[in-house]
C-alpha cells in the first residue's frame, strides 16, 4: 500500500499515534482524501492546525496528496488573530465573537464580563452551535473534539483548561484579547450590550440602600436587569485580579 509521510510537533498532543516512531507517522493512502480529512482522522480537528506544508510548500486543507509526499503539521499558535487572513482560513472575521458549548458552559459569563460578544445557551445542539458558528461569523469554545470538525465551524478552540476561571485566561491570552475587553459593558445573562440609564427612571425598582449610595446605572433592554457599582461588581474585579488577567481594565 502507498504511503504518505505526516510529522508534527510532539507538543501537539491532539494526534493520535498509531505507533510508538514519535511525531512521524507512515499514514497509508487506499483512496484520494484531503489533508483535512487524513489530519482528521488523525484526532485533529482543522480548527486546531495553522499550518501544513507538503514537500516544503504551504497548502490548504483542500489539498490532496499523494503517495511520497513528506507533510509537516504545526498546530495554531497564540495569539491568533481571526480578524487576519490565512493561507488555510482566507476569509477572516470582522470581529471575535464566541459561541460556547454546555461542555465550558461557566465560560461564556465570565467571557460577557469581560464585555466580550458570547452566545451560550445550553439547550443548543452541536448542530446549531456549527450553524450559529457559520451564519454569525463566531468563534467555537469547547471541549468537544467532534463538534470542532463540522464543516461549518472555520473558527474554534478546543478549551485545554478544567476550571471556568483558567479557562477565562487561556482563551483571552490565545486570542489576543487584551485591547478587546470591555469589562461590565454587556449582560452577563442575556449578552447584549447595557445601556446607561437615568436613576429617576428606575428609581421605584431600587432598595432604599441603593437609591441613597448609588447614581450611575445601566440596564439590559432584553432581560431588563440593572446593574450598578455596587459589591457584585467589585467581587468581580477581585475575581479578575484573581486569575492573573493584566489583560484589560476594570473602570
Amino acid at each position: 500500500m502507498h504511503h504518505l509521510r505526516i510529522a508534527w510537533p510532539e507538543a501537539f498532543f491532539l494526534f493520535r499515534r498509531p505507533s510508538d516512531n514519535g511525531a512521524r507517522i507512515d499514514f497509508p493512502l487506499p483512496r484520494r482524501r484531503s489533508i483535512k480529512d487524513i489530519l482528521e482522522s488523525l484526532g485533529v480537528p482543522h480548527t486546531e492546525v495553522g499550518f501544513i506544508w507538503v514537500d516544503g510548500e504551504p497548502v490548504d486543507f483542500h489539498f490532496i496528496p499523494e503517495a511520497g509526499h513528506e507533510v509537516v503539521v504545526r498546530p495554531v499558535s497564540a495569539p491568533f488573530d481571526v480578524t487576519k487572513p490565512s493561507r488555510l482560513r482566507p476569509q477572516p472575521l470582522d470581529a471575535v465573537r464566541f459561541v460556547v458549548d454546555v461542555n465550558v458552559g461557566k465560560l461564556a459569563a465570565l467571557l460577557r464580563m469581560l464585555g466580550m460578544d458570547t452566545v451560550y445557551s445550553p439547550q443548543l445542539r452541536d448542530r446549531q452551535i456549527a450553524s450559529l458558528a457559520e451564519k454569525q461569523r463566531r468563534v467555537v469554545l469547547t471541549k468537544d473534539l467532534m463538534l470542532l470538525k463540522r464543516s461549518a465551524v472555520v473558527y474554534g478552540r478546543f478549551v485545554r483548561s478544567v476550571l471556568p476561571d483558567d479557562q477565562l485566561q487561556e482563551v483571552v491570552a490565545f486570542f489576543g484579547l487584551k485591547e478587546a475587553c470591555r469589562p461590565f459593558h454587556r449582560c452577563i445573562r442575556c449578552n447584549d450590550e447595557l445601556l446607561v440609564v437615568e436613576k429617576e427612571a428606575i428609581l421605584h425598582r431600587l432598595e432604599p440602600k441603593t437609591k441613597k449610595y448609588y447614581q450611575d446605572f445601566k440596564m439590559c433592554k432584553t432581560c431588563d436587569r440593572i446593574y450598578w457599582a455596587g459589591s457584585h461588581r467589585e467581587a468581580m474585579k477581585r475575581r479578575i485580579a484573581a486569575i492573573n488577567s493584566p489583560f484589560c481594565h476594570t473602570t
